[in-house]
């Protein structure tokens, strides 16, 4: 209670007006007796006792704040829409507590290395041992990131934008931008407490900006994520351990003398076991647990038209004599082979690269003429035959389907060709900047049923929703239409996979495709496996590089149908050689699976002709 001074008149007496307006006041005030009303209420109803509902809440809350086990991952409870594979949650386990929290995560493709270093970060962070940490990724896989560790683990990370982004807790960058003054300094004079860095296999030489940049960032924690720890040699797999823990495998000269017979051949693996279980997990696809639906692919043939199948051969003879010409120098020629493949694509790829060769041609060259015969012959083609058959398997699969192709003039081409025939198509490219992508995925996801990427777009991203897939003209690269199937093809998949690839009959199309299916059996290999089958067989010239010798040289299609199937045959020799060389092997040493990879666990593949 406050006393309060009652106001006097000069003589000393009270001011009678002011004590009647207290009074008043006084007088007006209300005690507030809704607590003990409310209390009254809760006596009525429950007796002394609280709600029952709160009182249930209330257990459950300290249920789930309870720990039964330093060992258990207390992130579990936490997950707002994932639930990980017991593969994920093992790995994990390792990384906090047996690696302390470094560790190069060299899971197969597919089987959910993102998963797993989101895992370790959101562990870290519920035990409070992790405020900071720093993601970097390919900058095409920023924002496939952050969404990952916003909606599957409730972690607020940002991608990297403008300066001020640096100073949030979690951030997803590029390693590109990062690198890159004024960022440089600023990343460099953080603390982190994690650092997770995808697509490690980037790092894999010291030498590079990239690696040293690398060897620089301050941080408690760190993981490596890739699928290749070794491409060519077992020096990349030294450098990787020695970014994570400097020391482990001793100095470069100890490590060769202790572990390497030759660059890709090692010794003394029980040794090189060990110490590599000490900072990496690879879990393979044969390791039991893991599902993963069917693959089934489908070839396509398709009959050209007689105005195409004529511009299909005159594009080859002006290659040919281009060839002739240059005295058979293949280096020179490589940009003009890309018609070669760009005609059994569309007429619109044929045709922008026809005009741009024309352009840089002399006025006075007879070789104007040429050019500018086939741009008539291009304008005599009313119809696009490959169009045509993608348009009708959309139709008959009625659901959404990814198409591939390697060139832009094919997918603006497409893009026009859907949207005439009242069909909602989408394109994903690599030109495209981080929001136009994550909106045409959107659209994807949503209202359209088909997605038209080419190769750089399709890096990346995945697919899971889409179950559909069709290589609508295929790359000479076979690692290339590998990646293509692995947006779709992948953990998480819940349908069995359909791949259309659309094969145009009489041209070197139908021999690519005999390559891939037949001669190395593509649809059946993991990545590990086709890169050790091509690097054996290409010795420094590319299987792209033999093609187009066996193209340009050819002297008739019986000619070439030949040398093509030489190729075919070394390649079908070398893919059985690895496969008895594995077989050969311990199953349980690390080593051996970086270099040569072959199982795909759980995978029934089926090849329909």
């Amino acid at each position: 209670m406050t006393f309060e001074h009652t106001p006097q008149t000069a003589t000393g007496e009270q001011n009678p007006s002011l004590a009647r307006r207290k009074l008043h006041a006084h007088a007006d005030l209300q005690i507030d007796r809704s607590w003990f009303d409310e209390l009254q209420q809760r006596l009525s109803k429950n007796g002394p006792w609280d709600d029952w509902t709160l009182y249930q809440l209330t257990m459950e809350a300290e249920e789930a704040k309870r720990v039964e086990s330093f060992e258990e991952l207390q992130c579990l409870k936490t997950l707002p829409s994932v639930v990980p594979m017991p593969h994920q949650i093992s790995t994990a386990s390792k990384v906090l507590h047996e690696m302390g929290g470094r560790a190069i995560l060299a899971d197969e493709v597919g089987l959910g290395k993102t998963i797993e270093a989101g895992l370790v970060l959101k562990e870290y962070m519920v035990r409070g041992l992790v405020k900071r940490a720093l993601i970097l990724v390919p900058a095409s896989l920023v924002l496939q990131w952050v969404r990952e560790l916003n909606q599957k683990f409730g972690i607020s990370a940002v991608a990297q934008k403008k300066e001020h982004t640096w100073g949030y807790d979690v951030v997803v960058a590029s390693i590109d931008t990062a690198k890159r003054d004024p960022h440089r300094d600023r990343v460099l004079g953080t603390d982190y407490d994690i650092i997770i860095i995808d697509e490690a296999h980037k790092l894999k030489n010291k030498k590079t900006t990239n690696y040293q940049f690398a060897t620089q960032l301050r941080k408690k924690y760190c993981l490596l994520l890739t699928a290749t720890p070794i491409q060519n040699d077992l020096d990349e797999l030294y450098n990787l351990i020695t970014l994570l823990k400097p020391g482990q495998l001793g100095g470069q000269s100890e490590f060769a003398a202790n572990f390497v017979v030759d660059k890709r051949l090692p010794k003394n693996e029980d040794q090189l076991q060990e110490a590599l279980s000490t900072v990496m997990i690879r879990n393979r696809r044969g390791d039991g647990g893991i599902h993963f639906t069917k693959r089934f692919v489908k070839n396509i043939p398709i009959t050209l038209s007689p105005e195409e199948k004529e511009l299909y051969d005159a594009v080859t003879g002006f290659v040919k004599e281009r060839y002739d010409e240059s005295g058979g120098d293949l280096t020179s020629m490589l940009s003009l082979v890309t018609l070669q493949r760009e005609v059994c694509s569309s007429r619109d790829a044929v045709f922008l690269t026809l005009v741009n060769l024309f352009k840089k041609t002399a006025e006075d060259s007879p070789l104007r003429a040429k050019i500018w015969g086939l741009v008539d012959k291009i304008k005599n083609i009313k119809a696009n035959t490959k169009a045509e058959k993608a348009m009708e398997l959309v139709k008959e699969m009625n659901e959404k389907v990814i198409i591939f192709t390697e060139y832009r003039a094919t997918q603006e081409h497409l893009l026009q060709f859907f949207r005439n025939h009242d069909m909602v198509a989408v394109p994903y490219r690599g030109g495209m900047n981080r929001g136009k992508k994550d909106w045409m995925m959107d659209l994807f996801r949503g209202r359209a049923q088909v997605l038209i990427a080419t190769e750089a777009g399709g890096e990346g991203i995945n697919l899971q929703f889409c179950h559909h897939m069709i290589n609508f003209d295929l790359p000479w690269n076979p690692m290339r239409v590998e990646q293509r199937i692995g947006r779709v093809h992948r953990l998480g998949q819940t349908e069995d996979v359909r791949i259309y690839n659309l094969c145009t009959l009489g041209t070197i199309e139908e021999h690519i495709v005999n390559l891939l299916h037949e001669k190395i059996n593509l649809f059946e290999l993991v990545i590990g496996e086709l890169d050790h089958i091509l690097e054996r067989f290409e010795g420094g010239v590319t299987l792209e590089q033999k093609l187009a010798k066996a193209l340009l040289e050819s002297g008739s299609d019986q000619d070439l149908k030949r040398q093509l199937q030489s190729l075919g045959n070394s390649l079908s020799q070398i893919r059985n050689e690895v496969k008895s060389t594995e077989a050969g092997r311990n199953p349980y040493s690390p080593v051996p699976d970086l270099l040569i990879r072959t199982d795909r666990l759980g995978e029934s593949v089926e090849v329909n002709p």
